[in-house]
């Protein structure tokens, strides 16, 4: 692209310097979170046990230290989704080639299993209370616990089945006498992890996390059985549900999740792999005292505290803010920490939460998103096909060279989505700029797409993990340069906001979700990205581990391996003399400006002995083998502080009191849990929901959904409930069903918690004509 197609841009650059009057004085507020200092463990299990009881950690990750035992006094623990315990047939023999042999023998196994006792939940279908949409699937579900639970007991000679045990929860849960005489095998017990399930579908690109659906209970059982099933009709329809509910491609909620379920049912329908139950990860932590204790825990129901929300609210009791917080966790780290196609191991996601600051993060309680270095607005189109007008100076890169080029005219989009960005210094003193927010898009254009000219630059992992931003980005337009002024006594602090427009080929009904897909954010600098990528290019080292061991070359380490750091540290020397300007932002970065950028990042790792600069809360100070201890990044530039999202620590349920059924509606009245605080700790009262609480401020009311299905297991209704002052939620459903038998599943959420909801399932006869 020649410059003279980026004017605006040129002038965006050199105004995204943050500025701060009364630098003399002191910050009257305090960026980043709360522990001043991080340390990150590998311990073993065994010994986790024990550095509890000296206080020498304050939590546990990734593991259950007391799943058969008695929790030592002082520990709390949080819950979160494990692992799903799967039954796979072998459908490569014979006797398991057809549905109905398979289907009757998933009726025995699983039927069987049910009746082990087990460190699982017996729960025969993919979608599970920890996930968002278990309402529109609850009658599902439950028909398949009934199904499987109603078989007759089968004894362990009478299995009639050859069974192979994998994981350590199935070589407990299958006997001896199942395993077979080692000649062959009918059926697999297996234990999938949930956070390794979704691992490839995540997003490895630095401030993009997953796709908007990664924690939805049909994308998970998708995940889980789709590459199961052998029935080529069945796959054809299973694609084509998936790429409507991934491209929004449907008229309305009931239809949303008609489809949801039409597609878990195509999964489970050929008895290829069956799911029979669930774990639930129990991680503990020190909530003792003043002195050794930790408060304020929020945690993901999914990912457990391995996850964003963490490391944003935890806090040590006898601090008021910093402190030295140390956590264990559990498990060998194995994965290489670069951001880029690495960091995926326990430690290097809890590692990375630190570290990193993405877009948006998600919701710890739910399937939605949480805004936190963006803000989104959306605008829609009036049709699927489109409706948004692109502008022609919108840029999207060039497929395999990642060059920007102008859209041209003619181009429409689904959705058009205005972010505006909390820009701040990266850990190197660099400030951040259009470019970085830019070259994202860049890269996955660049790295995601097979060229024939360019061979060493694609990578398979990073096709995958972008696909999704390719298939709907439609185009990128940097709109302007706002300021921010922050005013106290003290200080006041100034903040350059871009404002960019981001134009999409899709839309989801949620508007988070849709915003998550592609947000015009970058948590690491443009330079440290390219000089990754010229280490790939030359055969230094690759990205993800796969293309490693298939180039026979490292994977990409930016901490500890030594070679690597000395081959990019041998680049940098050059890249500092020449000025180097990668192609994709020729017109963006002058020489000068690309310079001080490679000279900085120098500068950085002749200082602390790495390369891992962000831009996020916490920066890695120092390691060894097994252990990262993060130094909170408290620059006046960070937006972000202390309390911030302190409304997530103590999730809280609501609770169905009573269903009266009146004419054609549910009146639906609700209990609620309170938190009642003394000084710094809590109770948790569950008491009858009113508008206006006792003490006199106004009650945070629940969110009451509503789905209604025939006897057929047809979905017909859906939506929400609406609330009077009389302490009611009326679900009217006046003339909207044709006569006959439904069921009405009903269920509350309260501040955003949708996990493990008291669903409440009433009979209901429609009269009369709709």
């Amino acid at each position: 692209m020649r410059p003279k197609a980026f004017p605006l841009l040129i002038l965006l650059l050199s105004s995204l310097l943050p500025t701060r009057a009364g630098a003399d004085h002191p910050l009257p507020f305090t960026p980043s979170y709360y522990p001043h200092e991080i340390r990150i463990q590998t311990v073993d299990p065994s010994a986790a046990a024990k550095l509890f009881a000296t206080h020498s950690i304050h939590a546990y990750v990734g593991g259950d230290l007391w799943a058969k035992g008695e929790v030592p006094a002082g520990l709390k623990h949080v819950e979160s989704l494990g692992a799903y315990l799967a039954v796979t047939f072998n459908t490569g023999s014979k006797a398991w080639s057809d549905r109905d042999s398979r289907c009757a023998g998933a009726g025995k196994l699983v039927g069987a299993l049910a009746t082990e006792p087990g460190p699982y939940v017996f729960h025969p279908y993919p979608v599970t209370p920890f996930h968002m949409d278990y309402l529109q699937q609850f009658d599902l579900a439950d028909s398949a616990r009934k199904l499987y639970a109603s078989r007759p007991a089968v004894g362990a000679s009478g299995l009639g089945l050859r069974v192979r045990p994998k994981g350590n929860l199935a070589e407990k849960l299958v006997p001896s006498a199942w395993r077979g005489n080692g000649q062959g095998w009918d059926a697999t017990v297996e234990e999938i992890d949930a956070q390794n399930l979704v691992s490839s579908a995540r997003i490895s690109l630095n401030g993009w996390l997953g796709p908007p659906w990664i924690k939805e209970g049909w994308f998970h059982a998708y995940l889980l059985l789709a590459r199961s099933v052998t029935d080529e009709s069945a796959k054809r329809d299973i694609d084509a549900l998936y790429q409507q509910l991934v491209t929004g491609a449907y008229g309305g909620a009931a239809e949303q999740l008609t489809l949801e379920r039409r597609l878990v049912s195509l999964l489970l329908g050929g008895c290829e792999r069956i799911i029979v139950g669930y774990t639930v990860m129990r991680e503990y932590f020190n909530d003792s005292d003043y002195t050794e204790g930790i408060e304020n825990v929020a945690y993901d129901s999914q990912a457990g505290v391995a996850s964003p929300i963490f490391i944003r609210t935890v806090k040590l009791k006898d601090y008021l803010w910093n402190g030295w917080l140390r956590l264990g966790v559990a498990g060998k780290h194995r994965a290489a920490w670069n951001p880029l196609g690495g960091f995926s191991d326990v430690q290097g996601r809890l590692i990375w939460s630190a570290v990193s600051d993405p877009a948006v993060i998600p919701a710890p309680y739910s399937a939605g998103w949480v805004a936190n270095r963006v803000t989104a607005t959306l605008t829609t189109g009036d049709s699927p096909s489109g409706g948004v007008e692109v502008p022609p100076d919108a840029l999207i890169p060039e497929p395999g060279t990642g060059v920007l080029r102008p859209v041209g005219d003619g181009r429409t989009a689904r959705a058009k989505i205005v972010y505006r960005v909390l820009a701040s210094s990266f850990h190197d003193t660099t400030q951040m700029t259009v470019a970085d927010v830019l070259y994202p898009f860049i890269f996955s254009y660049r790295w995601g797409v097979r060229h024939p000219q360019n061979r060493n630059e694609y990578d398979p992992s990073i096709e995958a993990s972008t696909a999704l931003v390719r298939a709907w980005l439609q185009g990128v337009r940097v709109v302007r340069v706002e300021t921010e002024v922050k005013r106290f006594e003290e200080a006041n602090v100034t903040y350059q906001v871009p404002v960019a427009e981001v134009y999409l080929r899709y839309a989801l009904p949620d508007a988070q979700q849709t915003a998550a897909v592609a947000p015009f954010w970058s948590t690491l600098p443009w330079h440290l990205i390219v000089l990754m990528e010229e280490a790939v290019k030359r055969g230094v080292a690759a990205f993800s581990r796969e293309e490693a061991e298939r180039r026979g070359v490292a994977w990409l380490d930016l901490v500890r391996d030594r070679t690597v750091k000395h081959r990019l540290a041998g680049l940098l020397k050059d890249f500092v003399r020449q000025g180097y300007v990668p192609n994709a932002l020729k017109g963006l970065v002058t020489v000068a400006e690309s310079r001080a950028r490679w000279a900085a990042l120098r500068r950085f790792y002749e200082k602390h002995g790495h390369f891992l600069v962000t831009n996020g809360p916490y920066r890695l100070d120092r390691w060894s083998e097994g252990l990262a201890v993060l130094q909170a990044f408290r620059d006046f530039t960070y937006p972000l502080t202390m309390g911030a999202f302190d409304r997530y620590p103590i999730p809280r349920r609501a609770y169905i009191s009573t269903v009266s059924l009146r004419d054609d509606r549910l009146d639906v009245q609700a209990e609620v849990e309170r938190v009642m605080k003394y000084q710094r700790t809590y109770t948790i009262l569950r008491e009858p929901l009113r508008s206006q609480s006792p003490d006199g401020e106004a009650e945070e009311i629940p969110v009451c959904r509503f789905v209604v299905v025939t006897p057929g297991g047809d979905l017909v209704s859906a939506g929400s409930a609406s609330f009077d002052k009389a302490g009611f939620f009326t679900v009217d459903l006046r003339g909207k069903l044709k006569p006959g038998p439904y069921s009405v599943m009903v269920a509350l959420y309260l501040g955003g918690n949708t996990v493990n909801p008291d669903v409440k399932v009433v009979p209901y006869q429609a009269e009369g004509a709709s």
